[in-house]
Order: C-alpha cells, then sequence, then structure tokens
C-alpha cells in the first residue's frame, strides 16, 4: 500500500513538473517570438517647395576659340609651346622661315626712299618752273609738265608706301602669335613641313579660352512657352544658376547663366537653340564636351521628398516598403522625379505625406513582413 501511495505521489510530482514547465516554454515562447519581431528604420516623406528642372542635352565651346593660320609660304622653322598647354596673349606659337620677307622689306624700303627723292627733285623743279614763268623764262607748257612730274613722284610714294606696308605684314605673318590667353592644340604640321598659306590660309592649329564656356542646346516650344509663364509669375526660377551634370561626376559642381535665346523657333524641328555661361575656374571643362543641362521651368509648393537610397527598382519599376497601422509591411510601386539636394527624390505619386516608408535594411524586410518601426528622421 505503501508503495501505491508512492508511486502516486511520484506520478504526481511528475505531472506538475511537466505542467509548469509546459507553461514556462508557452513564456518563453511568446517572448522569443516577441523578440523575433525586427526593428526597423521608417521615414515619412519632407513636404517641401521645390524647383522643378528638365534636364537636356548639350555641348559645351569655348567662348573665344580661333584657329591660328598661316598666310604665306615657307618652311615652318618652330613651334615653341607645348601642345594643349595654356599660353598667354601674344606669346609665340608658331615660326615660318623669314629670309624671303626680310629681303621684300628692304627693297620696299629702298624704293620708298627713292620716290620720295625722286619727289623732292621734281618739286623743287615745279617751284623753279613757276618763277621762270613769271619772267617769260619758261613757257607755260614747260610748267605743266613740271607739275606732272611732281604729282607722278607724289603717286610713286603712296604705291612705294602700300608695298613696304604689305612686305612687312607679310614679314609680321612669319610668326603666328596667340589673340588671347588660351589653350593651343597639336600643330598640324611638323617643323620642317613647307606651308603655302599665300594663297588660301593654312589651319597650323587652334587656340581655346576655356575660362568660360558656352553650353548650346535646345528646348520645346512648349517648353519655351512654360519658361515664359515661370518668369512672369516669378515662381523663384533662376536662370542665373542652372544646374549643369556630366556623364561622370566633377570634382566641383558648375552651373550656368542663360544669356541667349533663339529669336525664332525652328520650324522643322519645333525647337528654340538656348546658350548658357559656363565658368570654368579650376579648367575641368573642355570645348567639345557633353553636358546635361538642368533646366528650370515651374516651382511645387508642396512635393513629397524621400531618401533616394530607399528606393528600390524591379521588372515593374521604382518601389519603396511602407509600413501600415497595423506594423505590417507593404510593397508600394511608386514614380518619382528628379534628385533634389543629391539625396532627396520627388515622389511624383504612390505615397503621401502620411506613408511610413523603410529607409534602412532593405533587403531584410519583405511584403507582408511584421516589423517594429523606429521613426527616425
Amino acid at each position: 500500500m505503501k508503495n501505491g501511495i508512492i508511486t502516486f505521489g511520484i506520478i504526481s510530482a511528475a505531472m506538475l513538473s511537466l505542467n509548469l514547465m509546459g507553461c514556462k516554454s508557452k513564456e518563453d515562447r511568446d517572448t522569443a517570438a516577441h523578440n523575433e519581431i525586427p526593428a526597423i528604420d521608417v521615414a515619412y516623406p519632407i513636404v517641401d517647395s521645390v524647383v522643378l528642372h528638365r534636364e537636356y542635352p548639350g555641348t559645351l565651346k569655348a567662348a573665344n576659340e580661333v584657329n591660328l593660320v598661316a598666310r604665306v609660304n615657307g618652311t615652318l622653322v618652330s613651334t615653341p609651346y607645348e601642345p594643349g598647354s595654356v599660353v598667354e596673349k601674344g606669346s609665340v606659337l608658331y615660326c615660318i622661315e623669314d629670309s624671303k620677307y626680310h629681303n621684300d622689306v628692304t627693297q620696299a624700303q629702298a624704293q620708298l626712299t627713292n620716290a620720295r627723292a625722286t619727289y623732292d627733285y621734281s618739286s623743287r623743279q615745279y617751284q623753279a618752273m613757276k618763277k621762270a614763268l613769271e619772267s617769260d623764262a619758261v613757257s607755260q607748257m614747260d610748267v605743266v609738265q613740271a607739275k606732272s612730274a611732281m604729282e607722278e613722284a607724289q603717286a610713286a610714294i603712296r604705291n612705294a608706301e602700300a608695298a613696304l606696308h604689305s612686305a612687312q605684314l607679310n614679314l609680321g605673318y612669319c610668326t603666328v602669335t596667340a589673340p588671347f590667353t588660351g589653350r593651343v592644340s597639336k600643330c598640324a604640321f611638323s617643323v620642317g613641313a613647307y606651308v603655302g598659306g599665300a594663297g588660301s590660309p593654312v589651319v597650323l592649329g587652334t587656340i581655346y579660352d576655356d575660362a568660360v564656356l558656352n553650353a548650346y542646346f535646345a528646348i520645346e516650344d512648349a517648353q519655351y512657352l512654360k519658361m515664359l509663364n515661370a518668369e512672369i509669375n516669378k515662381e523663384n526660377i533662376d536662370y542665373n544658376a542652372i544646374p549643369l551634370t556630366f556623364t561622370q561626376p566633377m570634382s566641383h559642381k558648375y552651373t550656368g547663366q542663360l544669356d541667349y535665346l533663339a529669336p525664332s523657333i525652328d520650324p522643322s524641328t519645333g525647337t528654340m537653340s538656348i546658350r548658357a555661361k559656363v565658368k570654368n575656374p579650376y579648367g575641368e571643362l573642355r570645348s567639345g564636351q557633353y553636358v546635361k543641362i538642368m533646366l528650370p521651368y515651374a516651382s511645387d509648393p508642396n512635393a513629397i521628398l524621400i531618401n533616394d537610397a530607399s528606393i528600390s527598382t524591379d521588372q515593374k519599376g521604382k518601389y519603396v516598403y511602407v509600413v501600415n497601422d497595423d506594423n505590417k509591411v507593404v510593397y508600394t510601386p511608386i514614380e518619382v522625379g528628379e534628385l533634389v539636394n543629391d539625396t532627396m527624390r520627388i515622389v511624383t505619386s504612390g505615397l503621401t505625406p502620411q506613408s511610413r516608408y523603410v529607409t534602412k535594411a532593405l533587403l531584410k524586410v519583405r511584403d507582408g513582413m511584421v516589423v517594429k518601426p523606429i521613426e527616425t528622421r
């Protein structure tokens, strides 16, 4: 009997222990399940006033770009500059053999001296003839001939002066200098080559003043009307600081100043040519470089902005993860606009100012997942 009582007590104790263990296990499971809900950073979109832009492709061209040409015939004897370097205004760039042109100048100077001497003689002769006519020592015909000789000498002086000026010009053309400070291209001819520039000027190289460049692009006629309306309504549109972007990020930021609109719209394309000045203080930009012009055309006083890094892309397009009121993750397709301040993206549809979107750990969440949202800015 005692053994039965002892056995029953042991069984009862075991069952009580199992019940306690079962209860504890359930509490532990609930705690563990609660602890397994991940904490995810979320944020509300920012509503702010932004200027809207439209992107246009364009090309940069140096404000001053001049072909350096040879205007005389001769052998290229030197190119005293480093191709691609910046040279100062007046620097010697090309030298053409000039012995012949020195001789031409000397000959022209001698002809001018001779013409002046002839004029001095004929002028004195004419004055003497006029006096002699007063005493009937010479005839009227002699005076007329003396005057004609003097006038011919005057004409000879003018011809000689013109010939000297031409010879001096040709001599000057033997040395090609920089018309302004700029960057010079490689010479099209090697030293020792014969250059025939007398008949038609021959291009030796090109100099670029790229301290200021012009960005050329074209806009649609409808966009031009939007520009006019924006300017009339003064919607915080600044055409003196148009943002520029490039195929690869530059070390510095650049803006353009709108300074030219074509007087007409091309009927064949329906576009208008526009130019914007771009300062190049760091010398990074080059003539002919491709550029994207972010032309402002309107402003949105209530734009919805979210962190650009929070946006993902799949086959359907752009999307974000939104946490609803039940703290469940919802896959939410969106449409986006331009980037603002390098990090924020305009959302044109799909979100409201009350939408909590996931900002970090995007790979750890999935649609329908329960999370513990932690609000961040």
